[in-house]
């Protein structure tokens, strides 16, 4: 073991004495948190020679089924890849009543090159490329909607707003940036950032929504996209842990509730070149050449980038007219209506927001997806055209795959993020995702039961 992993095991361990266990852990395709629990005595193992993980993992569907994609699971036996921990994503686990710590993997193949299909990695092959082809570097936040949901469900399954901790009455608040809902759930959502602090992730506003139980809470800008990225990872299962401890639930579900407001995953994002100078900034406050060309490439780009933008069936059931959820290939400034809206700010803060993507997308595939399409349009300069003005969502763009077949259907013909994410592990996502689909579609509903038990 070098000295660095040592040391920071040992700086850990001091200044948390008292932990019990270590939660080991990785977001798989769907972005689901998933690893193993090991004793803290094994901590200094793990750091050293790594742990073995089925490389299968990353293929799972969102309930944790083996897809085979690729024969990669049953048809190859499943083998097992190397596991190493992440530098500096050991932390302790605030919300967890025993004294737990976690961190963050990364996954290599048997060569010892990073595992292709995992896709910390794809964002990362991204990344390294808008770097060394274009000499730019992504500076991201992400802004996360989630639902605190009541843990007992109602007819059929469907999720309830939770008690309200100030009236004791189930919450029925719809006022978006109202302070009484955020005063009312304060406890809650404090926890939520001091935990979210204790782990070195950086938030910032924290707002009511427009549903009841409708929260967002936004991370700060960090100058290395997978940083940003394992920060949302973080993030996530904090709101989740904490909100398990005040004997509710949290869910980034995209349309938990068909009448209310959907959860969205907002990406602020800008591009940084070697001298440290925002190229999206034109030196005016005004946006430069290379922000319109980034523009037109994320605009080029959005039909393939759909499958992972909207990745579950649920997740387009967000998409409806007019309700500030985009629906069209848009851009502009200062319009919350636009996919891309380029939000006040001049020099370092200029930047694009990317309001398409769901709460319940995989945050390394998106930004992944997204600068792939910043890098394609400057790159070939490409035209945003005009910008929109007024209400941008009135009506769906018939450019757009708003169904998830069709989506999946547009990556696999595409070309574009075939080239930036890997052909290989573009039809790995594909596949996993049509078997995912396939699963969901065999169950039986109760409106089929409602509509077709005695129609004939």
């Amino acid at each position: 073991m070098t000295e660095e992993p040592l040391r920071e095991v040992r700086e850990f361990l001091a200044e948390f004495p008292d932990t019990q266990a270590v939660d080991v852990i990785f977001a798989d395709l769907a972005g689901v948190v998933r690893g193993k629990r090991y004793p803290v005595a094994d901590l200094s193992r793990i750091f050293g020679d790594g742990l073995a993980f089925p490389a299968s993992s990353f293929l799972l569907d969102t309930a944790g089924a083996n897809t085979d994609a690729g024969g990669r699971g049953f048809s190859d036996g499943d083998p097992d890849c190397l596991a190493v921990p992440i530098p500096d994503t050991l932390d302790r686990v605030p919300w967890s009543a025993q004294p737990l710590a976690q961190v963050l993997l990364t996954c290599r193949q048997r060569d010892g090159q990073p595992l292709f299909f995992e896709p910390r990695n794809v964002l990362a092959r991204v990344a390294q490329g808008l770097k060394s082809e274009l000499g730019l570097t992504a500076c991201v936040a992400f802004e996360l909607e989630f639902y605190l949901i009541d843990r007992a469900r109602g007819a059929e399954g469907a999720p309830q707003p939770p008690f309200s901790p100030a009236t004791g009455e189930r919450d029925r608040a719809t006022q978006v940036y109202g302070m009484d809902q955020v005063d009312a759930f304060g406890t809650v959502l404090t926890d939520i950032v001091e935990s979210c602090r204790a782990q070195g992730v950086p938030t910032g506003a924290i707002s009511a929504e427009y549903a009841p139980g409708q929260f967002e809470i936004n991370l700060r800008h960090v100058e290395d996209p997978l940083a940003a990225a394992d920060d949302c990872v973080l993030f996530k299962r904090a709101v989740k842990g904490v909100a398990r401890k005040y004997d509710m639930q949290a869910t980034f579900m995209a349309k938990p509730y068909p009448g209310e407001a959907g959860n969205g995953m907002h990406l602020h994002i800008s591009l940084f070149d070697g001298q440290g100078r925002n190229v999206l900034d034109d030196g005016q406050g005004g946006i430069s050449d290379s922000f319109r060309h980034a523009l037109g490439g994320l605009l080029a780009t959005l039909p393939e980038a759909m499958a992972f933008l909207a990745p579950n069936i649920n997740s387009y059931r967000r998409y409806q007219p007019d309700i500030f959820v985009p629906i069209r290939r848009s851009w502009a400034e200062e319009n919350r209506s636009v996919a891309l809206r380029v939000p006040l700010g001049s020099g370092s803060a200029k930047r694009v927001e990317h309001r398409m993507p769901g709460a319940d997308a995989n945050p390394y595939l998106t930004l992944a997806a997204l600068l792939a399409g910043m890098h394609h349009g400057i790159a070939h300069q490409l035209d945003p055209g005009p910008p929109a003005s007024g209400n941008a969502a009135t009506a769906f763009d018939p450019g757009l795959p708003m169904r998830p077949r069709r989506a999946l259907q547009r990556l696999r013909r595409g070309k574009l993020l075939r080239d930036y994410l890997g052909k290989d592990y573009v039809d790995l996502y594909v596949q996993a995702k049509e078997a995912e689909y396939e699963s969901f579609e065999a169950a039986i509903t109760p409106q089929e039961y409602q509509w077709y038990l005695l129609a004939d």
